[in-house]
């Protein structure tokens, strides 16, 4: 997906206007215009080229992002993010109208309402004070010309946009005033053109800095991004910007240094801190072998690695580009807005017209029917219905990335917040994925760890899950491998070798027989374990059987916590799993599962899951690799423990923490943005409803109501200003409990 920075837009009149032009061209499949970061998605096969001349053919400018400095190290420049420049020169255009306003409000106000003093040349002259009025009205339009231009450039091109509601209320307020200055009345609204344009650039003001706060989390991940490396070139360390490192590169990292570049560590031991990146808050062993990400910090040892990935590549700057192009697509809950938006402006701008022939009709004088006319231009907001949904989308997926939660797409966040059925992998997902021994029983004289010394000196060369579980084991119980000789697999069954002369032999019941007698007690047990969903391992030496140990993918400690969690969500759960029945349910039971479906193959479970969809949105959470499939066909596919690329390219939602935890966290957020989006859109259509009536004056007659375009204009302000402020309480939500 190419993502372009796009310049001139002031509302969602003109996003819809971006979106629209381009959207027609051939070989586009999907073009989202982000009015909160001024940015445009668009996937197809359109040319670059093309691209840009749609934009400005639409009255706009585009340009590629992503292509300033720092781009070829992976790091996006902040300035495609948010034009700081642009807040700058906000304050700077405030600041200087405001001087000028003052002393018109002084003249046009203070004077004639509240009797203050006026200069002896002025005092006695009216015309005067109001050529006075209109020569500083005329230097604040200058001033806030940027509304002019965009509004008139908009109509030229049959898209007016907010800036054209701005430039035709202040417009008309200071031509019909030069009127009434010229045919000698004293009726003069300067103050009101210019109040007008002071007001909406405080609004604009107020508007870019909580936009600015909104993209804070995404900001902070930029900041991550380490500038220069240390590289290890003839065993010596060089100091080099990040862009050069290359795969294959030694690098050095001391303690308090960020990591530059994905990688693995190939000598040293130290303490990392990734919870910048994943949302983990305990720092992390790293040691020879261990992965290392780009943007985590070294806590206390010296570390040497190797680069594997770098620039784009790397996990940050994949995290980074999720959460951008999170927020540049579009969520459902948009779509009525956009279409409103695209015909707001024109059908305010005719309410407008229609509102001033009326009172005119109506027999009101033209100074009363044009503040109404121009009260209903100045007081309609189309900008807060562009930025109801993409700010809370933004903050949503800034909380989101803050605790290793990503959202690939909005539409992802709003399925998720929809979920009735969460379909759950076993291993790797409910369990560690990880068999560990259990159980051990001696049947003999000899101890337990006898038992386990034994099983440890036959699988210390295997590299059979079993085996890694009973040298994990036997490492934790400080137990040695003895040598044995003639070491023979048979596969599916178990291992057999000679020590001192006799034979020892590990595996299976049925095998097992072959070299001792299984006593009924050892069976009875056998049948228990196997109940509970635990492998029997039988250890025979010199004919007789010494014991059993069982072996386990135990359930990870936070299993039954997040389904708890899920089922107070009102989330039914299944778990779908390859494994046999009796295990499944033993680990269902463990975990309090609602249903198990088991013995399904790889390929099956996205049939299953597509029959689970027919009875509600399902979510489907798996490790992003074998359950790629059913995590691309369901609803909404999570991965869990994603730093994998596989996993990143399967889930619409990927969990950077290897924690089931962070799964009803993930819906619990997505609910809480898709409840605020919803109330960004109620309040953004709710003032419009009612402000333009008010304005028009259709409470006149009832009520007495009246609206200045000052007043109105201050509204206007705010408006976009309180729905982006409500966005903003995303960052209060609580997503664990």
């Amino acid at each position: 997906m190419d993502q372009y920075r796009i310049t001139g837009m002031s509302c969602a009149a003109c996003s819809a206007r971006v979106e629209k032009a381009v959207s027609k061209l051939p070989g586009v499949e999907v073009c989202a215009v982000n009015l909160l970061t001024n940015s445009m998605a668009v996937e197809g096969a359109a040319g670059e080229q093309e691209i840009i001349r749609a934009v400005e053919a639409a009255g706009y400018g585009a340009v590629p992002m992503g292509s300033g400095a720092g781009s070829e190290a992976g790091v996006f420049p902040e300035e495609d993010l948010l034009d700081n420049r642009e807040l700058r020169t906000i304050r700077k255009r405030l600041v200087l109208s405001v001087v000028f306003l003052l002393v018109l409000m002084y003249l046009s106000m203070g004077a004639h309402m509240l009797g203050l003093p006026l200069p002896g040349a002025l005092s006695g002259s009216p015309a005067w004070q109001g050529l006075l009025q209109m020569i500083l009205c005329l230097v604040i339009m200058v001033i806030n010309r940027q509304f002019f231009i965009s509004g008139f450039r908009g109509l030229l091109h049959r898209a007016p946009n907010m800036d054209t509601l701005v430039a035709l209320g202040s417009g008309a307020s200071f031509v019909y005033s030069i009127g009434c200055l010229f045919a000698g009345s004293h009726e003069l609204y300067f103050e009101s053109a210019a109040m007008i344009l002071v007001l909406i650039t405080v609004g604009k003001m107020l508007e870019a800095y909580s936009k600015g706060r909104t993209t804070d989390a995404l900001k902070g991940l930029m900041d991550l991004s380490p500038k220069t490396a240390r590289l290890i070139r003839d065993g010596k360390e060089e100091e080099v910007p990040v862009g050069q490192v290359l795969p294959g590169n030694l690098f050095a990292v001391r303690p308090g240094d960020s990591i530059p570049v994905d990688g693995i560590v190939t000598e040293g031991s130290s303490s990392v801190d990734e919870s910048a990146l994943t949302g983990e808050s305990m720092p992390v062993l790293k040691e020879a072998g261990a992965a290392v990400s780009a943007g985590t910090v070294n806590q206390l040892g010296y570390l040497k690695c190797r680069a594997l990935k770098v620039g784009a590549e790397t996990t940050l700057s994949q995290v980074i580009r999720m959460v951008r192009e999170a927020s540049a697509t579009k969520a459902p809950a948009a779509r009525i807005a956009d279409k409103v938006a695209g015909v707001f402006v024109p059908v305010v701008i005719g309410i407008a017209l229609v509102t001033a022939l009326i009172w005119l009709a109506l027999g009101q004088p033209l100074g009363f029917a044009l503040t109404r006319g121009i009260s209903v231009l100045v007081i309609s907001c189309p900008c807060a219905l562009g930025l109801a949904t993409p700010v809370a989308i933004m903050v949503g997926s800034g909380v989101g990335a803050r605790n290793g939660i990503l959202f690939k797409t909005a539409a992802a966040m709003e399925a998720a917040g929809k979920t009735k059925i969460v379909a759950l992998d076993k291993t790797g997902t409910l369990t560690t994925g990880r068999p560990k021994v259990t159980d051990i029983r001696s049947f003999g004289d000899i101890p337990e760890e006898g038992v386990l010394a034994a099983a440890c000196s036959l699988e210390a060369k295997s590299e059979h899950p079993i085996a890694r579980a009973v040298m994990e084991k036997a490492e934790e119980m400080d137990l040695f491998a003895e040598e044995v000789t003639e070491l023979k697999a048979v596969p599916g069954k178990g291992l057999e070798a000679l020590f001192d002369g006799e034979t020892l032999a590990a595996g299976n019941q049925k095998y097992i027989k072959d070299f001792a007698e299984v006593p009924e007690e050892a069976s009875d047990l056998s049948e228990q374990l196997a109940s509970e969903g635990k492998t029997p391992l039988f250890v025979a030496f010199g004919g007789e059987l010494l014991g059993v140990l069982a072996v386990a993918d135990v359930i990870r400690e936070d299993s039954r916590q997040a389904v708890e969690e899920l089922k107070d969500l009102g989330i039914r759960t299944v778990m779908v799993t390859g494994d046999n029945e009796r295990t499944a349910k033993h680990i269902a039971a463990a975990a309090g599962i609602d249903e198990v479906i088991a013995e399904v193959l790889p390929g099956e479970k996205e049939e299953t899951v597509r029959r689970l969809m027919e009875e509600g949105k399902t979510a489907m959470v798996g490790d992003g690799i074998n359950d790629a499939p059913a995590l691309t066909r369901a609803d909404t596919g999570i991965a869990i423990g994603g730093g994998t690329d596989i996993a990143i390219d399967a889930g619409d939602v990927v969990l950077m923490k290897d924690t089931l935890k962070d799964v009803p966290s993930a819906i619990r957020l997505s609910r809480a943005t898709l409840r605020n989006i919803k109330q960004n859109l109620f309040w953004a259509f709710i003032y419009n409803i009612i402000a333009i009536p008010l304005a028009a004056g259709v409470f006149i007659p009832l009520t007495g109501w009246t609206l200045s375009p000052m007043i109105g204009a201050a509204a206007m302000s705010l408006s976009s200003f309180c729905v982006v402020t409500n966005a903003l309480r995303l960052n209060l939500i609580k997503l664990y409990k």
